[in-house]
């Protein structure tokens, strides 16, 4: 079975030991894929949703034009395909952006855990409460501020998600997307984005090397980020404590 990396609970909730087992094993055995290999289509009929044991992928949609739109970066301990829940046919694409280890949860067994182990529903509720935060500050980010708030903000999210799962160090991370996704997270040109890029190391707030990128001055970057950064409440009042359900 596999053993999916908690980060993401344990910043929310107290985990009691059942419900911690519950979550790290909920997912059916798991299944690697190449980089740049897609894991479900868009439109895809849905049947559950997946655990990202390990590795980097995007959520896209593709739109009636032909334009790709990365909606959603994803790291290792992240769920994916959650928004299809409500859908009889996927949204979006899931595409593996490294080598990536990934295991789905069937929506039978969502329902079978949700019977017997009611708090892992406000948990999940939770969880997906944060992801709209998150999407909430991109659309607000790419609807009002420039290209060079844009891309500071998205390196500090990589930052502090990635710090969490202690894959920083020294402010320095790999950053594995080509410029070409980059853009497309941002809304943005590849050529823009390099452009940005060459400002943002021009003005000694990040250094590349290679995939790797180094925040130089992260409380200079926080200021240049159009949105502040969100600090998830720990065990929030309306949460039921472990043992109460």
């Amino acid at each position: 079975m596999p053993n999916y990396p908690l980060t993401r609970f344990h910043e929310q909730a107290s985990l009691s030991e059942v419900e911690a087992e519950v979550l790290r094993n909920m997912g059916d055995p798991e299944i690697v894929y190449r980089r740049q290999s897609v894991i479900r289509r868009q439109r895809d009929p849905v049947d559950g949703i997946y655990l990202l044991i390990e590795g980097w992928a995007t959520s896209s949609l593709c739109l009636p034009a032909g334009q790709r739109q990365i909606v959603k970066v994803h790291i290792t301990g992240d769920m994916m395909g959650t928004p299809s829940m409500v859908l009889d046919a996927a949204a979006d694409a899931l595409t593996a952006v490294t080598e990536c280890r990934v295991a789905k949860v069937p929506l039978t067994r969502m329902r079978s855990l949700l019977i017997d182990y009611p708090r892992l529903g406000p948990l999940l509720f939770m969880a997906v409460q944060i992801e709209r935060l998150a999407l909430m500050d991109i659309v607000a980010a790419m609807g009002k501020s420039s290209a060079r708030e844009r891309l500071v903000r998205l390196l500090l999210d990589f930052h502090d998600r990635l710090i969490k799962i202690g894959m920083v160090e020294g402010g320095r991370f790999d950053l594995p997307l080509t410029q070409e996704l980059l853009g497309d997270v941002l809304g943005l040109t590849a050529v823009h984005v390099n452009r940005t890029m060459r400002l943002l190391e021009r003005e000694g707030l990040i250094a590349r090397h290679g995939q790797c990128i180094v925040l130089g001055d992260i409380e200079a970057l926080r200021r240049i980020s159009p949105l502040p950064p969100r600090r998830i409440r720990f065990d929030p009042a309306w949460l039921p404590a472990p043992g109460e359900m």
